[in-house]
């Protein structure tokens, strides 16, 4: 019997895999996650990889090759990592291919030091895309605003792109508009679409984390037996399936466009959002929360392992995105009435997950630079 992650492609939802690390390649584990557990993809950022370098020995080898080459810091880092993503895209080729390209796709990051450099951005995707030098990679760049016209002209230039950190509403739309506008500028050159794929990873459970914690502040400051207690209480854990099932809705709405219509002619495809940050963080909410809500078409969730054996073992199959709108729009009514400023706090969501970025980013480069000391010191 297939397993609950296979059956939800019967739905139009894929599976990718938040999480990437040698050995789990070289063993075979990734290959068994492929086969049995309905695995479609990979996705990586610097947080997975500072805790698959710094918490095993699996690139101690391969570390100690690149410093005795001359390398050290990000270019030790970048040659760690292309290894790993080629590897992967080299096991998800079929997958990639069986699929005409939408998934057996691996993504790869630009260094987080770039998010407000746009012209460095773009200049790193570009650089990454050739170094990996396979036709399932996407390279990641965050939806900040400078990294806005990276995207755009990153798929101008034929480059796969998946556009990551993305919390509001409203720079959902942007990342549209720029995914749009790059296609635009390519099939105006006289450059092929079809070939060009994009999601647009939306994060999920910070946002119940930060709106959760304000409710909680918020409930504090009332009265025992006060009204606004209960009605705040009751949405916790809300706020975040109220954001997607909002953002989905605006995914329908730019796909079903006379404007997207005209470069679908051409052979362009959909720029399907993605669930991303989809393990549940509060224990009181159901495991698989985050995956259940937002089954829908069209759409992928990259999940963690934990959350995808989670899913596999109790997870409920159905398609459940475009379930009560109106209630998620009420949501974003319900609490800024009841004290809880909703759009600005997912507004600070973004510079956050910068920042959190860069600091696992800087943290893998004093790990090299540690180990790159001991391979030194041991001549």
């Amino acid at each position: 019997m297939p397993s609950r992650a296979h059956q939800l492609l019967a739905v139009g939802q894929s599976v990718w895999l938040d999480f990437i690390r040698r050995g789990h390649l070289i063993s075979g584990e990734f290959d068994t996650l492929v086969r049995d557990a309905g695995v479609v993809g990979v996705t990586s950022n610097p947080t997975i990889f500072q805790q698959a370098i710094a918490k095993s020995t699996d690139y101690d080898a391969a570390i100690a090759t690149g410093i005795r080459g001359g390398l050290s810091g990000e270019p030790l880092f970048e040659a760690l990592a292309i290894e790993d993503i080629q590897m992967a895209c080299d096991r998800l080729l079929r997958l990639y291919d069986g699929s005409a390209g939408m998934d057996g796709r691996v993504s790869l990051e630009v260094s987080p030091r770039l998010a407000n450099d746009g012209l460095g951005t773009l200049a790193a995707a570009k650089r990454l895309h050739a170094a990996v030098a396979r036709p399932n990679v996407m390279i990641k760049i965050p939806a900040t605003q400078a990294g806005l016209p990276s995207i755009a002209s990153a798929i101008e230039a034929g480059i796969s792109i998946n556009v990551t950190l993305i919390f509001s509403i409203d720079r959902y739309r942007e990342v549209m508009e720029a995914y749009l506008t790059g296609l635009e500028r390519r099939a105006a050159a006289g450059g092929e679409l079809g070939d060009i794929r994009s999601v647009a990873s939306f994060f999920i459970s910070r946002v119940d984390s930060k709106v959760d914690a304000a409710i909680d502040a918020r409930v504090a400051t009332l009265p025992a037996g006060a009204t606004e207690r209960a009605e705040l209480e009751a949405l916790r854990g809300k706020a975040a399936v109220a954001n997607a099932r909002i953002a989905y809705a605006a995914f329908e709405e730019i796909f079903g466009s006379s404007r997207f219509a005209a470069l679908r002619a051409k052979g362009a495809n959909t720029q399907r959002p993605l669930w991303a940050s989809t393990s549940t963080k509060n224990p009181a909410y159901r495991d698989v929360m985050y995956v259940e809500e937002l089954i829908g078409a069209d759409t992928v969730n990259t999940m963690p392992p934990n959350t995808l054996d989670a899913f596999n073992d109790h997870g409920i199959v159905e398609a459940r995105i475009q379930n009560d709108l109106a209630g998620a729009k009420a949501v974003f009514t319900q609490l800024p009435a009841l004290g809880v400023p909703l759009d600005a706090l997912i507004g600070l969501l973004e510079d956050e997950g910068v920042k959190s970025f860069i600091k696992s980013y800087e943290e893998l480069l004093a790990t090299l630079e540690t180990k790159r000391k001991d391979v030194v010191a041991q001549g």
